[in-house]
């Protein structure tokens, strides 16, 4: 849900102002990261509004258009906290098809989907050019994962408990918000996996706590101790 407020209005402004400064002669790579129901699509798409108003143009995308087929997302077992973590997407696609491309030397030629986890079917997404100095913002769990290491010229990992994003992810229907529901337990343990073995608080370029929609807070340096964090 976008909540407007002056303080993160401030916060926004901010982390906008410092993606528009990224090199202006290439294309650059951003990724909002956290947690389910941390708030990454809203704050991606704010970052984009933002970043373009001041000239600059910007590709938005989401890692959950390059699943894997439902039987390798679900070779596991459909409860497997492990198989949610390990296989759910397909980090090779990702990588040629739309990091790559933004990279330093890349094509700037670059697919936004590539599969459709509702359907279980490949997308057909064109394949587009970027401007030469267009910034790929990408949102999704799991960024700062080893297989993207070095992928990202400005990451933000928000910081949310997981009391809060789970009632955020029930109010939007589908989901219990009891993080020790049987039903929750493959994606909070893989999450939680995630958090154990990546500590994406200390690879991101700026950490955010997002507890407070109204009143979200920069935590610098990354890297820091974070409280909450697995709760």
């Amino acid at each position: 849900m976008l909540v407007s407020s002056p303080r993160r209005d401030a916060v926004v402004a901010r982390l906008a102002g410092r993606i528009v400064g990224l090199d202006r002669g290439r294309r650059a790579r951003v990724a909002v990261d956290g947690v389910d129901g941390a708030g990454k699509s809203t704050l991606a798409d704010e970052l984009a509004s933002r970043v373009e108003a001041q000239g600059r143009a910007v590709v938005r995308a989401s890692v959950d258009s390059f699943h894997r087929p439902r039987v390798h997302r679900y070779r596991l077992g459909r409860t497997s906290a492990e198989g949610f973590y390990r296989d759910s997407y397909d980090y090779d696609r990702l990588n040629e098809v739309l990091v790559r491309p933004f990279s330093p030397g890349g094509s700037g030629r670059y697919r936004a989907a590539m599969f459709d986890h509702v359907t279980d079917l490949p997308v057909t997404a064109p394949e587009q050019r970027a401007d030469p100095d267009a910034v790929l913002i990408l949102d999704g769990i799991f960024l700062h994962r080893p297989e993207l290491d070095g992928s990202w010229d400005f990451s933000i990992f928000l910081q949310v408990g997981f009391g809060v994003s789970l009632s955020r992810c029930a109010s939007r229907g589908g989901m219990s918000d009891d993080p020790h529901a049987p039903s929750n337990r493959r994606y909070v343990d893989g999450q939680r996996l995630y958090l154990r073995e990546a500590r994406p608080w200390e690879r991101a370029t700026v950490v955010v706590d997002n507890t407070d929609l109204a009143a979200p807070v920069i935590v610098e340096p990354a890297g820091s101790a974070l409280a909450g964090i697995g709760q």
